[in-house]
């Protein structure tokens, strides 16, 4: 006998709100598009079963791999710094199969820099001390976006086709729940926005943002698994971001190997790695850029200091490492904060995993629930489509 709930008179569109654009959200809304597409080719035969996926994004963008650029207006060139994730890796065979159409039109590209291995000068010693390290290859390759970071996130939402993205909208708390479930005719969930302007019923609720954030939007709330969204570390980071001008003598670091470096992991520092930004595929056009990340341990004890005594120190810390002089000082200084930058895992604990409330039917995670990297992104999303469909 076929089973009933299958049947197209019993079936309804599914709404389902994501909120946050970021890489989780993204896959998220990819993975259900293609498990209803897959449904409907092996199951319904007369009547299609479109989900209605709307994605809630606070800031004016989607994808999370944040990019900065300026222009010079002498040359018309740009200075370009990949300041969130430098790169990302695939190391199961799932994630490297849904990659792999981006890597097919060049859109994401394997990296196989140079990485040295980088001691800042003492005060006694005016040379920072650069060692050969490693090449990343294919074995395990890292790999990036062209010609930006940001532009996978927007090809994954210019690719969606039954999701809607709306932007510089921040959802208010769920408060409330708790006390009105049992009063309600269906399982349907109105969201509303910081103003109170509803945004519409949904059946599903996802919710991708970062856990200090999910905490806020979960307060109070009853959902059952709100204890459990605290239990992830989160830490923050800094980055720093330099340029050069054309033509410009560059710092001594980086011309003090035979073969020139791409990326430099910092001992001894509050600094912990350095990225030539010009050194990455299809970069080659950029002004000179170099990204610099500080430790997270050293940027969370610090996350809630003045922004510029933060650049200032950095700054003094990278020409301990880089060794600049007047001449090859950068001409462009950035800096910038992200407080939910890194997830802090115990060895000896498993992943968290999705976390869901069947009853209201929400669902909370994001790359936090994993190990923190953007392959975490895509497994997350993954165990939310399989939770829901």
């Amino acid at each position: 006998m076929p089973n009933s709930s299958l049947q197209p008179t019993q079936i309804s569109v599914p709404k389902i709100a994501i909120i946050g654009g970021g890489l989780t959200g993204l896959f998220t809304a990819t993975l259900l598009e293609r498990a209803f597409s897959q449904m409907n080719d092996q199951k319904i035969k007369d009547k299609a079963l479109v989900p209605e996926i709307t994605i809630f994004e606070k800031s004016r963008s989607v994808g999370r791999l944040a990019t900065r650029y300026r222009s010079d207006s002498l040359t018309n060139k740009n200075w370009q710094w990949a300041f969130g994730a430098q790169f990302f890796t695939a190391k199961s065979a799932s994630f490297q199969q849904f990659i792999e159409p981006w890597l097919q039109t060049g859109l994401l590209q394997p990296w196989c820099a140079q990485v040295v291995s980088l001691m800042p000068m003492a005060a006694n010693n005016q040379t920072p001390d650069i060692h050969f390290k490693e090449q990343w290859g294919s074995t395990q390759a890292r790999y990036i976006s062209t010609p930006k970071m940001t532009s996978w996130g927007r090809a994954l939402a210019d690719e969606l086709q039954h999701s809607t993205v709306k932007f510089n909208t921040r959802i208010a708390p769920l408060a409330g729940y708790k006390q009105t479930l049992a009063n309600k005719t269906s399982n349907k969930t109105e969201l509303f926005d910081k103003n109170g302007n509803s945004l519409g019923h949904f059946d599903w609720v996802i919710c991708t943002v970062p856990n200090g954030q999910a905490v806020e939007l979960m307060a109070d709330s009853g959902f059952s698994e709100c204890a459990k969204i605290t239990e992830p570390t989160m830490q923050a980071c800094y980055s720093l971001m330099l340029g050069w001008n054309e033509n410009q003598a560059l710092p001594e670091a980086l011309s003090c190997l035979d073969t020139a470096w791409d990326v430099a992991c910092v001992q001894d520092s509050i600094i912990d790695r350095i990225f030539i930004e010009h050194h990455k595929p299809e970069h080659h056009a950029l002004l000179p850029s170099m990204t610099i990340h500080a430790r997270n341990d050293w940027s969370e004890q610090h996350v809630d200091d003045d922004i510029d005594t933060i650049k200032a120190k950095l700054l003094e810390v990278a020409q301990q490492a880089l060794n600049w002089n007047a001449e090859s000082a950068p001409s462009q200084v950035d800096c910038h904060r992200w407080r939910y930058a890194a997830t802090v895992t115990a060895s000896h604990k498993e992943q968290l995993g999705v976390l869901v409330d069947d009853e209201r039917q929400w669902i909370v995670s994001g790359d936090w629930c994993g190990q923190g990297n953007i392959e975490s992104c895509y497994q997350m999303a993954a165990q939310m489509a399989a939770a829901m469909v």
